[in-house]
């Protein structure tokens, strides 16, 4: 390889990694948007947190978990020591497809942390600040690592017959953030007066416009998501990657729109906003294999998947503040599935392999997440008091407010809430006379 594409392979792949690290400003506002304001802060500092827990925990130990070499030899599990070195030849050492080590490094730490944001959004508004630090660190810590060696580091799906296929991480990373999320939910419970007498009350979040910016904010960096999958500066590829998810991304925002529609009737912004974030993640697992009538397919179902997954979920009472289920798991299942339905490798044996990717990583994300939370739950517990839930958590957990309004108070309760305060008082005060 020439001096001149390595420089232009490893400015590509730089560049790809500032996309990355962008997309936590996605999150941050999306999840923020999409919940109320008396926790905009906790939203914040979660959100501010995860990726230095990802950079520091795949530094210390899970670089080496994910991208073992021969060290231990497993199939499932490899670790070559704690810490990052340079391969031999120093810094500017051809790695990869012709660039640097530590620029495949970052590239490869920006993905960890996106796991643990995903839970963030759908555990919002309830759980304590604490339990959800400690879980980041070990769900980015061990379970990704473990999961992505499987993979990208050279593990069993990777040695199947026909090899399970997913490009940037439909499967990899966003399913696997969307069982963790599950698993946290079961064990959390729904908000107070989401669920009441049977019925499903919506609580809106607090600015449609930071919803809104987040996800575009997202769309810009997936360029560097899939884009950077590419792993070169390959002008077909990369090319062809960035339009195949752009088209996705689109038809998932229809078919959000078209489904939610003939659901609500009515124009739902925020089905259109999943929408395109169902359509992104759907196309994540091939992007680079298929063409553009695949990717509008997959994007349209994805956007449609996402309405329908936001309905049962909440049918079912298992409440996703931001809809992080339904774009995430349910979004990364189908575009995962869909390299066995299409584009270049479509096929029976790879909807098999396909299959067996998506129930392993699955059985062991969803285990991992449950435990975890479980030990937490049984510990120090994961949910907070009624008082700081009903008054909000920026209070509580942060001593601040983001939005300290006229009164200085920084609340946003419903009515329903001030009902449920107004009633603990009156017990209080009968109990007290």
């Amino acid at each position: 390889m020439s001096q001149e594409m390595f420089v232009v392979n490893n400015v590509w792949m730089m560049v790809s990694i500032f996309l990355v690290f962008v997309m936590h400003l996605g999150f941050a506002t999306l999840e923020t948007g999409l919940t109320r304001s008396k926790n905009t802060v906790n939203i914040l500092f979660k959100n501010s947190m995860v990726p230095p827990i990802g950079l520091i925990t795949y530094t210390l130990w899970g670089f080496s978990m994910m991208y073992p070499g021969e060290s231990f030899a497993g199939s499932f599990f490899g670790f070559s020591g704690f810490g990052v070195s340079l391969p031999e030849g120093g810094e500017t050492s051809a790695y990869n497809e012709g660039y640097t080590f530590w620029t495949d490094f970052l590239f490869q730490g920006m993905f960890a942390a996106t796991a643990a944001t995903i839970v963030s959004g759908a555990v919002a508004e309830r759980m304590k600040l604490e339990s959800f630090m400690i879980f980041s660190v070990l769900f980015v810590g061990l379970c990704y690592p473990i999961v992505g060696m499987w993979k990208w580091g050279g593990g069993f799906l990777n040695t199947l017959a026909v090899p399970f296929y997913d490009f940037a991480g439909s499967t990899i990373v966003h399913s696997v953030g969307g069982w963790g999320a599950l698993a946290g939910i079961l064990l959390l419970g729904p908000r107070i007066g989401k669920y009441v007498d049977g019925k499903i009350k919506p609580i809106p979040g607090h600015s449609i416009p930071l919803a809104t910016i987040g996800v575009f904010i997202l769309w810009l960096g997936w360029f560097g998501f899939n884009g950077g999958s590419v792993l070169s500066a390959d002008p077909g590829a990369v090319s062809r990657v960035l339009v195949m998810t752009s088209l996705a991304a689109a038809a998932g925002a229809i078919g959000g729109c078209i489904v939610s529609l003939f659901m609500f009737r009515s124009s739902d912004i925020t089905m259109v906003l999943n929408g395109i974030l169902a359509g992104l993640v759907g196309i994540t697992a091939g992007a680079d294999q298929m063409g553009v009538t695949d990717s509008v397919v997959i994007g349209l179902i994805a956007g449609a998947l996402v309405v329908f997954g936001v309905v049962i979920f909440d049918r079912l009472k298992i409440d996703d503040p931001v809809g992080a289920l339904s774009v995430h798991l349910l979004c990364g299942i189908w575009g995962t599935l869909a390299v066995g339905l299409f584009g270049t490798l479509a096929g029976v044996d790879q909807l098999i392999s396909q299959l067996i990717g998506v129930g392993t990583v699955g059985a062991f994300s969803f285990i991992f997440a449950f435990v975890v939370w479980y030990a937490l739950k049984m510990t120090m517990g994961i949910r907070v008091s009624r008082k700081e839930e009903v008054e909000g958590l920026d209070i509580h957990e942060h001593s601040m407010h983001a939005y300290p309004d006229i009164n200085g108070s920084g609340f946003d309760l419903s009515q329903e809430q001030e009902a449920i305060i107004a009633e603990e008082s009156k017990v209080k005060t009968t109990v007290s006379s």
